[in-house]
C-alpha cells in the first residue's frame, strides 16, 4: 500500500525513526488544534523507544510530498499513529488509530481519506475485527467525513480515563 497515490502527490510509507521530528510537529500542531497544549510532553526521544524500539507498542504511517525546491527532500505533512487493542466479544485483535493528523496546507489532497484507507486494509490484512478511534465531539467537519467514510460515531460510549497523579493513585497501596 505505500507508494505514490495516484491522484494527487504525495506518499503514503511507515514511518522511519528519521520521522520523528516531523511526527512530533505533527503531534504538537494537533495538540493546538485541539487546544490541549498543556498536556503535551512528547519529544523525538521520548517517542522514540515506542515507535522503535526493542518493543514497539505503536506504529506510524507518514505522508510526504515533494519538496518545494527542485532538488529537495519529500516533507512529511500528515501522519496517522496506530496500534493493536483487542476485542473479547470478536475474540479477535483490532486496530486503533490514536491520532491522524494532516498541515491545514495540505488538506483537500485526499490524504486523510488515503491514511484512514491504508489502515483499514492493513486491519484487514492482519485478520483484525475493528478499525476504531475516537473524534472530539465540536469536530463536526472530522465527524461528517469519518461518517462519509463509512464510520458509526458510538453515542452511547464514553472514553474513560486516568492518567498522571490520579494514575499513581489509582491502584491499591501496599
Amino acid at each position: 500500500m505505500p507508494g505514490m497515490s495516484p491522484a494527487a502527490a504525495f506518499n503514503l510509507r511507515p514511518a522511519e525513526p528519521r520521522d520523528l521530528p516531523a511526527i512530533v510537529g505533527l503531534i504538537t500542531e494537533l495538540a493546538e488544534f485541539e487546544a490541549l497544549t498543556h498536556l503535551l510532553a512528547v519529544t523525538p526521544e521520548t517517542l522514540a523507544p515506542h515507535l522503535f524500539g526493542d518493543k514497539p507498542v505503536a506504529e506510524s504511517v507518514v505522508a510526504e510530498v515533494a519538496g518545494s525546491a527542485p532538488g529537495a527532500a519529500p516533507r512529511v505533512v500528515a501522519f496517522a499513529l496506530f496500534f493493536t487493542n483487542f476485542s473479547t466479544f470478536l475474540a479477535k485483535p483490532g486496530l486503533y488509530l490514536e491520532d491522524l493528523y494532516v498541515q491545514p496546507a495540505h488538506r483537500g489532497m485526499g490524504l486523510g481519506r488515503a491514511l484512514l484507507q491504508h489502515l483499514g486494509a492493513l486491519a484487514v490484512a492482519r485478520g483484525h475485527g475493528r478499525f476504531e478511534w475516537s473524534v472530539l465531539d465540536w469536530n463536526a467537519n472530522a465527524i461528517a467525513f469519518y461518517e462519509k467514510m463509512g464510520a458509526t460515531v458510538m453515542p452511547d460510549w464514553r472514553i474513560c480515563r486516568v492518567a498522571g497523579p490520579a494514575l499513581a493513585a489509582f491502584g491499591p497501596k501496599g
